[in-house]
């Protein structure tokens, strides 16, 4: 059997440690995409000499045409105009939804098959775009915002408690913004429930942490966003789906009655295997996470319809 391919498009900072991330964990053969000239030529032919040393004989190659993602397993789509300081990730809307009109098109005639995850922000409006203009199934394509806000608030969490990353369990819901919903009923440590080693006024203060951590690091940057943590979420979502892992994460899927909601994407714990989204976990809230969850779901929803507001004029 042949290796999977694994096409990445947009080939900055998150599309080149996508690249990387893939060949040494020996997932498939890459294709690194973009629409300026020399730039994924160059990090590919960078990755293809470092073979060698990682041990990998998966081949990798930059371009600037979609028709070389063609037949691709994997879809990550990381195009867009990343933040700066100040801004927030709905500001980047309008430019963002013309780029991922333009991919989702280059997905739909090369790639029709493939699984798609969506990294670009502001990430609920753009998964379901991306949804809407492929016209793929939902559980083909989904966002990738869940395992990072889920992975910062456990790094956060195990901190404060001194122990392992690895010890510590925790989830976020909703969408990738500043209303994100960190959801404390879920969160253990060694099993047990996070409030038996944090305080609450500590507790409330990480997730208030979690919330703006994005934008933490655009401040500390001055000149882009985070990248490293997001590549390494969007991997774990490839993986799941190439190997078949039926692997509970939490990521933006497009929600048909769950959770109360219709007709849009929002963060929420789903398995991914082979069927791609094969199910959404419904999970019981306490009043208060899901009061939250419904302002979350809200905002979704007006970004959504700022979108389409943009494209139509």
């Amino acid at each position: 059997m042949g290796r999977k391919k694994i096409a990445l498009i947009g080939a900055g900072n998150i599309g080149g440690t996508l690249a990387h991330l893939a060949l040494i964990r020996g997932l498939g053969d890459v294709v690194l995409f973009d629409v300026v000239e020399g730039m994924p030529q160059g990090k590919a032919l960078d990755l293809l000499e470092g073979g060698p040393i990682d041990g990998t004989d998966a081949a990798i190659i930059g371009t600037n045409e979609y028709k070389d993602i063609a037949g691709a397993d994997v879809c990550i789509v990381t195009a867009g105009l990343p933040r700066k300081p100040g801004m927030s990730r709905d500001d980047l809307l309008a430019t963002n939804s013309k780029i991922m009109r333009s991919v989702s098109e280059g997905i739909k005639k090369y790639a029709p098959d493939a699984f798609v995850i969506v990294v670009a922000n502001p990430l609920d409006a753009m998964v379901t775009l991306c949804k809407r203009e492929t016209g793929l199934p939902k559980n083909r394509v989904v966002g990738m915002a869940g395992v990072l806000d889920s992975s910062r608030y456990r790094a956060f969490l195990a901190a404060e408690a001194k122990v392992s990353v690895q010890s510590v369990q925790a989830l976020v819901f909703g969408g990738h913004g500043d209303d994100m919903v960190p959801v404390r009923s879920t969160c253990t440590i060694g099993g047990a429930p996070v409030t038996n080693f944090i305080s609450e006024e500590r507790l409330a203060a990480i997730e208030e942490r979690t919330r703006k951590a994005g934008g933490e690091i655009v401040a500390l940057l001055k000149t882009g966003s985070a990248f490293y943590s997001p590549a390494t979420a969007a991997i774990q979502m490839a993986e799941a789906y190439l190997l078949d892992k039926k692997q509970v994460l939490p990521c933006a899927a497009y929600l048909e009655g769950e959770y109360g909601y219709s007709g849009f994407y929002l963060g929420v714990p789903a398995q991914i295997g082979a069927g791609g989204i094969e199910r959404i976990l419904e999970l019981k809230l306490t009043a208060d996470e899901k009061k939250a969850l419904d302002v979350s779901a809200e905002h979704v929803k007006e970004l959504v319809a700022a979108m389409d507001k943009v494209l139509a004029g």
